[in-house]
Order: C-alpha cells, then sequence, then structure tokens
C-alpha cells in the first residue's frame, strides 16, 4: 500500500468542451476534479470517449480547459506563458499509444532520445550522446539501437524508446496515454514490469490511462473510473474487486476476461451504447444503460461523496 503523500498535482473542477458546426457543445470532461500524490500511479479506466485522453491533453496543455483548475506544485499551469510552458513539459512528461506518431521517421533512434537534451540546452551533444546511452540501457535496449531508425524496431521497442525521451528530462510526473494498449500481451507485461521498476528507482508519479481494467489495476496505486466525461469512482485497486460500488464499475468488472485458467463467473456484456457527449440529458449519465435506475437518476447528477477513506463514486443508490 502507497504511504500517503502531499499531492504533487491537483485538478479541480475541470470542464472542457468543444465547439461543434451545427452550434452545440460536445461535453468531454464535466467538472472532473481529483488528485495525484507523489510516487503514486493513478489508473485512469473508461470507454472509448470517456474523456480520458481529453484529460491527459488539458494536464499536458495541450488542450485548453473551457473552465477549472490545473495546480501543479501549488502553481495553477492552467494558462501559462508560452516559455512558461515549455518549461514545465520538462517536468510533466506523455507516453502515446503509438509512439511512431511522435517519432520523425528520418531521425534515427540515438538522436530521438537525445533531442529533448538539446532542445533545452542542457547538455552538448558529445553529454547528450552518452546520456542517451544510459537511459537506453535505463529501458533494456544496447548501444546498438543509437543508429536505428524507427521502422526497424518492433512495437515493444519503440515503447521503449519513447521511454526512454521521456525520462531524458528527469520528469516527476509521465502520463501514459493507452501505452501498452497496441502491443502484444508478452511485450505489454514486459513494458508494464519496466515502468514499474522505474517508478520505484526514480520516484516518478503515473498517470496511467486505459481501456483495459485489469491493466489498469497490476499497476495503479488507485483507480479513477470515468463514464461520459465524469468520474463515477475513485476507489484503492486493492480493494477494487471487493468493494466496488458503482454499478457502471461493476459492470465494467464482470466484463473482463481471464486468459489465465478457467472462468467460474458468466461474462456480463454492458447493454447499450453512451449517448452522445453532445446530447446529454438531465441526471445520471449512466441511466440509460443502469438496469437499477429510479426516478432521481432520469432528473439529478449524482456528486461524488465518501463512501470511506480514499473511496468515493457517484450514485444515487449508495447512501
Amino acid at each position: 500500500m502507497l504511504q500517503e503523500k502531499e499531492p504533487i498535482l491537483k485538478i479541480k473542477n475541470v470542464t472542457k468542451q468543444f465547439n461543434l458546426q451545427d452550434g452545440k457543445k460536445l461535453t468531454a470532461l464535466d467538472n472532473v476534479s481529483l488528485e495525484l500524490h507523489s510516487g503514486e500511479c493513478l489508473g485512469i479506466v473508461g470507454e472509448s470517449g470517456c474523456g480520458k485522453s481529453t484529460l491527459a491533453n488539458i494536464i499536458t496543455n495541450l488542450e485548453t480547459l473551457t473552465s477549472g483548475n490545473i495546480i501543479y506544485n501549488n502553481e495553477d499551469i492552467s494558462n501559462l506563458s508560452e516559455e512558461k510552458l515549455r518549461q514545465n513539459r520538462r517536468k510533466l512528461q506523455m507516453i502515446f499509444q503509438d509512439p511512431s506518431e511522435s517519432f520523425n521517421p528520418r531521425m534515427k533512434i540515438g538522436e530521438i532520445v537525445s533531442e529533448p537534451l538539446l532542445n533545452f540546452k542542457l547538455m552538448n551533444k558529445s553529454e547528450a550522446r552518452l546520456e542517451t546511452k544510459k537511459l537506453l540501457q535505463m529501458v533494456e535496449l544496447t548501444e546498438e539501437f543509437m543508429s536505428r531508425y524507427p521502422h526497424q524496431l518492433s512495437g515493444g521497442q519503440k515503447q521503449r524508446v519513447a521511454i526512454a525521451r521521456a525520462l531524458s528530462l528527469a520528469p516527476e510526473i509521465i502520463i501514459c496515454d493507452e501505452a501498452t494498449s497496441a502491443l502484444d500481451v508478452s511485450i505489454q507485461e514486459q513494458v508494464l514490469k519496466l515502468l514499474a521498476d522505474l517508478q520505484k528507482e526514480k520516484g516518478l508519479s503515473y498517470i496511467f490511462i486505459c481501456h483495459d481494467l485489469a491493466v489498469v489495476r497490476n499497476i495503479s496505486h488507485r483507480i479513477v473510473v470515468m463514464y461520459l466525461g465524469r468520474i463515477v469512482e475513485v476507489i484503492d485497486s486493492d480493494k477494487l474487486t471487493t468493494a466496488a460500488v458503482h454499478p457502471y464499475t461493476k459492470a465494467l468488472l464482470a466484463s473482463v476476461f481471464s486468459v489465465k485458467g478457467r472462468n467460474d463467473n458468466e461474462i456480463e456484456i454492458i447493454e447499450g451504447d453512451p449517448p452522445s457527449p453532445s446530447d446529454i440529458q438531465p441526471g445520471c449519465n449512466f441511466n440509460s444503460r443502469c438496469t437499477k435506475c429510479k426516478d432521481i437518476c432520469f432528473n439529478e447528477k449524482p456528486e461524488l461523496k465518501k463512501i470511506e477513506t480514499k473511496h468515493l463514486a457517484a450514485c444515487h443508490r449508495i447512501k
């Protein structure tokens, strides 16, 4: 169990809306608040379209929020000047699902990893080359990879390079946005172990975004469950299977299929599709797919409330 520490990142009442051509607004995030503690891995899980990646983009200032605040080390980073924003990215890095999209195919791996060091003028070329060797060794890649191009690497090797580049600026927080989702299961396990080992060694804080609840549970200390732009439950990962209370969280758990051995429980499927985020109706966002709704669920949005220490849920049926 992770020892309680002061939050390094606070997300306060963040809302993000996109303007559509028909004049409507698409609400990607609706009043989201959460905290990330130093040395913690905070997992964020939910179906596609729940707002996970939008939240990651807002934290890293790749998207601007509509309202709310992002507090990093007691400083509001929601609206930084261009130079402050650039400097802030040294301490807050992101690893994407497909690293190829963030790699220049004409650059060699050694150049890709050393580029941040040179851009921030932290080292000269010879120093950066030595540091790149160390970074590649850290992610279990040999010096030979420095002279290769991205297309010569496997998916797992590319993701290790992406991790090495993220580590190059000695960040405090790394956001992993579906960073293992495109990998084969065996490679995925290796990358997850690498991330866990690096966190222990360097005291990193992670936000680990994934649609796979089983993967999130294995690497995270706490889990945030999102549905249609809102947080519906926050729970310690070791209590997920025994103490989860929100119908959506329970439905996600019931839909997990184990590849190890026999499944004694019947796999349940969440019926229907989420409503459009551009046409959200009053009440609970999950009411169209929940089998336990009551009248208030169609008229009033449930707020996150404390179930017990560090366990929050948003459901009208929870007393």
